[in-house]
């Protein structure tokens, strides 16, 4: 059986001579079970020979023969109480104490030898009764010796011997025939009682073997592999058995390692797992005294159970010295490690699972401070979880109920104010949270794997609304719709636009795909996504843009029709001569590169005014039209022009 690789904590791998050792214990305690009940059984037939010897004349020899095996066979009942002791090879050891059994049982043998003497050498009354009894008792000790051969052969052997010597010495030809038949029986006794042992050493030999492999599995099943910390089954096992009884309040701490991915990045996955590899060592260390329970939660997160002993101990104080040592954790020269830290109290009647939850939300508050902050579970934080959990909940049947909603912006040409496109964004009014942030709305979709239901009932709601307005004799005004970075890298996004366009029977140009700065620098799966869409004639628009990943080789990607500048440089445009400069840059490039360029988050007459200076052509905001639902978006706008459509 071939072991497991070594895992930090985890058990050994038992070597030879441990299960060697393994192997004579089975014996010793199979030995001490049933070499009891055989004693016992050899009690009760000395004593039946002895009456046997009695009525055959042969009371007073049949009397000692009694005394001398009943000794024999209590000092061997009394060998059977000692403890075994793992020191070495003395008769106190396990081999020695098997050692002495097999000299008792020898002992014993020799006893039941004597046999010949009280019926003068199978010559005199009783020698059926003595032979089938010499054979019985023999055949008994092999039964019940299977776990250690050398206890049967060394009983079985002195008996048997001096019967087929007493038959052969008899002389005729019957006996002697009766003695090759005893000689032949003892040679099968001690041959089954080999082969017993032999079987007996496989059994012990494969069942520790298959316990030791069990205690590994065990151990991996619940242990990190790199770390050799609980991983989360483990830890949450082991920390449901401590707040059971636990009569204090636990204190649950969630750590995450600020600056571990620069690490990772910088010097590589090996230098990386070192350093998680020191973390987890430190943090056992640093958490000794508090009999705390520590385990990896995955990546570069780490969580700690223990019960505070005073106020020293309290969740907050730990958590900040943590952060304080936290770089002296790892030797690697270039690692520059910093920890943000969630923490929860247990409350009376509390189980892990919410005592996970409410560290890990208060760890996303510690992160959203900055790094080395430390944050504990409150009452805001309680109303943010319980906020998250309803939207969980919700969210699912209110897409199958189409109580989700799509209101409408539109952009405006700067210089005729006539409507250019509408961009579709999403609303969500919860009955008991009420009107839901659409980017919260996205996250917990991703987060309950509801992006894709979302992003159809959007994409149905807008190709409805793009054949509803035609119909209506509005013109054919190209919808954007916002694609957030997570469902462009989670979803098949191409696919699923093209086949809505082509299920409502739409052209590509009827909508308008908006994006962010980092989906259109991101990886080449993201840049094919919208290379199918572009090919189809879907404008790929780059929202937010002069922030983030701004680059020039945004404005050359070919897949890229129209962008939006960023609010923050159309805030205080008239009177801020850099923004001007930075929003004239970015329409002279567009227009050089045949991009759209639109002005978004115009909220002032005075920006309006000083985007129509520069040449803005594309412009969107509070200002010139809020978000509403299309049918008071369509009141705003005015009634159909004859032929718009």
């Amino acid at each position: 059986m071939h072991p497991l690789p070594d895992l930090p904590g985890a058990p050994r791998a038992i070597d030879a001579d441990a299960l060697h050792r393994m192997v004579r214990t089975d014996q010793w305690v199979a030995l001490r079970r049933s070499v009891r009940g055989a004693v016992q059984i050899n009690m009760l037939l000395s004593l039946i020979t002895a009456v046997i010897a009695w009525q055959s004349g042969r009371a007073l020899p049949g009397l000692a023969w009694l005394a001398l095996s009943l000794g024999v066979n209590a000092v061997r009942l009394v060998l059977l109480r000692l403890p075994a002791r793992d020191d070495g090879g003395t008769w106190r050891s396990v081999d020695g104490l098997l050692r002495l059994q097999a000299a008792g049982a020898c002992v014993s043998g020799c006893v039941w030898s004597l046999v010949a003497w009280l019926c003068a050498g199978y010559t005199g009354p009783g020698t059926v009764f003595y032979l089938v009894v010499q054979c019985g008792i023999c055949a008994g000790a092999v039964t019940y010796g299977i776990a250690y051969a050398a206890l049967p052969v060394s009983f079985t052997m002195p008996p048997l011997l001096v019967a087929a010597a007493c038959l052969a010495a008899i002389g005729d030809l019957q006996h002697i025939a009766l003695s090759a038949c005893v000689l032949l029986y003892l040679a099968a006794l001690l041959r089954a009682a080999r082969q017993s042992e032999v079987a007996f050493r496989i059994g012990s030999r494969t069942k520790n073997e298959a316990t030791a492999l069990a205690e590994q599995l065990a151990f991996r099943a619940t242990h990190d592999s790199l770390t050799g910390l609980l991983n989360r089954d483990g830890f949450t096992q082991a920390a449901a058995q401590r707040l059971a009884p636990s009569p204090s309040a636990p204190c649950l701490l969630m750590l995450d390692l600020d600056g571990f991915k620069a690490v990772n990045d910088a010097f590589g996955h090996q230098t990386g797992d070192r350093v998680l590899r020191d973390v987890a060592q430190w943090l056992c260390g640093t958490l000794a005294g508090r009999d705390a329970l520590v385990g990896r939660w995955g990546g570069d997160e780490f969580v700690v159970l223990y019960a505070p002993r005073d106020e020293g101990d309290a969740a907050r104080t730990v958590a900040e010295a943590l952060i304080r040592t936290i770089p002296s954790a790892t030797q690697e020269p270039w690692a520059r490690l910093g920890l943000s830290i969630g923490a929860a109290v247990a409350q009376q009647g509390g189980d892990v699972a919410e005592l996970l939850a409410q560290a890990d939300e208060a760890l996303y508050a510690a992160k959203r401070a900055g790094p080395g902050s430390v944050h504990l579970f409150d009452a805001p934080l309680a109303e943010r979880m319980q906020r998250r959990r309803d939207m969980e909940r919700d969210l699912g049947p209110a897409i199958a109920a189409g109580r989700l909603a799509l209101w409408y912006q539109p952009i405006l040409d700067a210089g005729t104010g006539r409507v250019h496109s509408l961009e579709a964004l999403l609303r969500w009014e919860h009955p008991r949270h009420g009107w839901i942030d659409p980017a919260d709305v996205i996250f917990t979709a991703a987060s309950t794997g509801l992006a894709e239901p979302l992003m159809r009932f959007i994409l149905d709601a807008v190709c409805g609304v793009a054949r509803a307005l035609v119909a209506a004799g509005r013109p054919p005004w190209p919808i954007a719709v916002n694609v957030s970075p997570r469902e462009m890298s989670q979803l098949a996004v191409d696919r699923l636009i093209l086949s809505g366009l082509a299920r409502h029977g739409l052209r590509g140009e009827r909508l308008i795909v908006e994006i962010t700065e980092e989906v259109a620098l991101d990886t080449d799966a993201a840049r094919s996504k919208l290379a199918a869409l572009a090919a189809a004639g879907v404008t790929i628009a780059v929202d937010d843009f002069g922030v983030g990943y701004s680059s020039l080789a945004l404005l050359r990607n070919r897949h890229v029709g129209q962008v939006k500048i960023d609010r923050s440089f159309i805030a205080g445009l008239a009177s801020s001569p850099d923004s001007q400069v930075v929003v004239q840059a970015i329409l002279q490039l567009g227009r050089a590169l045949r991009i759209q360029v639109v002005a978004e988050g115009v909220e002032s007459q005075e920006e309006l005014d000083g985007l129509r200076r520069l040449g803005c052509q594309l412009v969107q905001g509070y200002h010139l039209a809020r978000p509403a639902p299309l049918p008071q978006i369509l009141q705003q706008l005015g009634p159909a022009e004859p032929g718009a459509a």
